[in-house]
C-alpha cells in the first residue's frame, strides 16, 4: 500500500465517521451541532484532496526539514537573547560605569530635573492643603454639589 492511499484511507474513514455523527445529530434535532461537526468532517479528506496531508507526513520523515526547523528555532532564540542585551552607547569607553547595565548616570539625573516643567499651584494643591485653606474653594466646591444634588433630584434619585 502508498503513502498516498493510506492518507485516503484514514481520511475517508474519519470524514465519514465524522458525517454519520453529524446525520446522528441532525435527526435529534441539534442541527446547530449537526453543521458545525459536518464542517469538521470534511476537513480530513479535503486536507488529503489538496496535498497538505502528504506535505505534513513528507515533513516529517526528512531529517533537511528538521534541519530547517532547528534553524528557525535558532533564531528566534537569538533574537530573544539579543533583546536582553545591551548596547554601548556610543562614544562610550568600555567598562566605564555610565555603560554598566542598570547604571544611571549622575551627571544625567539633574539634567533631567531641570529639563521637567514645574505644575502651577491649584487650589486643590499641595499649598492648598491643611489648616491654611482659604473659604472661597470651599465655597465653590459646595456649589459643584448644589449642582450635582439638583441633577439628582431632578432625575429622583
Amino acid at each position: 500500500m502508498t503513502l498516498g492511499m493510506m492518507i485516503y484511507a484514514i481520511c475517508g474513514v474519519l470524514t465519514a465517521a465524522g458525517c454519520w455523527w453529524s446525520l446522528r445529530l441532525f435527526r435529534r434535532r441539534r442541527r446547530g451541532a449537526a453543521l458545525r461537526t459536518l464542517a469538521l468532517a470534511l476537513l480530513p479528506m479535503g486536507l488529503a484532496m489538496t496535498g497538505v496531508i502528504r506535505f505534513v507526513v513528507n515533513m516529517t520523515v526528512n531529517p533537511i526539514a528538521w534541519a530547517g526547523f532547528g534553524l528557525i528555532g535558532l533564531s528566534v532564540l537569538l533574537t530573544l537573547v539579543s533583546r536582553w542585551t545591551r548596547d554601548p552607547a556610543p562614544g562610550a569607553v568600555p567598562g566605564d560605569a555610565a555603560t554598566a547595565p542598570g547604571a544611571s548616570s549622575p551627571a544625567a539625573t539633574p539634567a533631567r530635573r531641570e529639563a521637567r516643567p514645574e505644575l502651577p499651584e491649584t487650589a486643590g494643591g499641595s499649598a492648598g492643603r491643611g489648616a491654611g485653606r482659604s473659604g472661597s474653594s470651599r465655597n465653590e466646591g459646595a456649589e459643584d454639589f448644589s449642582d450635582i444634588e439638583a441633577i439628582l433630584k431632578k432625575h429622583g434619585i
